[in-house]
């Protein structure tokens, strides 16, 4: 008889299976309305139960997490270590060109030293600077300067160079004790004595208010390039040769335009440089009074 019943159970629980198969995802569908609802009428036991039950599986999700966490933190330093290994062997590629470079600079040294002793040369001048921070831009249509923080008692001197990372900026027009104004390049009274790097044409570097600056006094026949940097002559005593000051991106008939390598409408610090040149500043740039 026992055979009997359970066949006689498993056929009544065959449609019975198959009737919650069809109605299942109605029947949660409606559970998650009821808890919804329950929700809202009854959301402080319903709070208090989901706290129950996140503090119940709090250990469990605890312990599933470690072992992510902790090949994550396996893969993280195995990339930092591979790379800490790839900028180990680019540093010490790089220092052996620092290395070759410094002997060459050696040698270098060396001959220069022993060449002007045989031309009787006289010693190049000490250069010092004093790094300032730019706190106003008193520009306006007219002109364009800047203020920075460094004054006479810092040791700064009118016609100092006033440099920024990139190149030549401009120079000190007035000192004060605690402040000084420095010209830049782009003012329209900023004139300064340059150099085509490329083809050592001598030029002017004259402002005009704008964001370039113009050459003038060329030759028509200058056969300048678009690209071609610009840097100082050294005439007239007021800078050295060769400091860096822009770059020619326009040569045409209305004239050459010449962009300065730093971005004067952004500079926050300036060195002050005092190159020691004891020659008498010419008449080129304006003072501003």
């Amino acid at each position: 008889m026992k055979p009997r019943s359970s066949g006689s159970v498993i056929r009544l629980a065959a449609p019975l299976r198959a009737l919650a198969h069809r109605f299942s995802f109605l029947l949660l569908v409606l559970a998650s309305i009821a808890l919804m609802m329950v929700g809202k009428v009854e959301s402080v036991s319903v709070d208090a139960a989901r706290a129950r039950v996140t503090d119940a599986f709090a250990p469990i999700l605890d312990a599933i997490s470690r072992p992510a966490a902790t090949a994550a933190r396996v893969i993280e330093s195995a990339v930092e270590l591979e790379n800490a290994f790839d900028e180990n062997r680019r540093l010490k590629a790089e220092n052996a060109r620092l290395l070759q470079w410094k002997q060459a600079a050696l040698r270098l040294e060396t001959e220069n030293a022993s060449l002007r002793t045989l031309l009787h040369a006289t010693a190049e001048p000490s250069v010092s600077f004093i790094t300032a921070r730019v706190i106003a831009t008193p520009g306006s249509s007219f002109v364009r300067t800047l203020v920075v923080t460094a004054g006479r008692r810092d040791g700064v001197r009118k016609g100092q160079a006033a440099l920024a990372g990139a190149g030549l900026v401009g120079r000190v027009i007035e000192v004060g004790e605690w402040s000084s104004r420095v010209l830049l390049l782009t003012d329209i009274n900023a004139r300064v004595p340059v150099v085509l790097e490329g083809s050592r044409q001598r030029a002017v570097l004259a402002g005009d208010n704008s964001d370039q600056a113009r050459l003038l006094y060329l030759p028509p026949e200058s056969p300048v390039q678009v690209g071609e940097r610009v840097v100082t002559s050294g005439h007239g005593g007021l800078f050295p040769p060769g400091l860096p000051v822009g770059v020619v991106t326009s040569a045409s008939e209305r004239g050459v335009r010449v962009l300065p390598n730093a971005d004067l409408s952004r500079v926050e610090h300036l060195r002050l440089v005092d190159f020691g040149l004891a020659g008498t500043e010419l008449d080129l740039t304006a003072e501003l009074k």
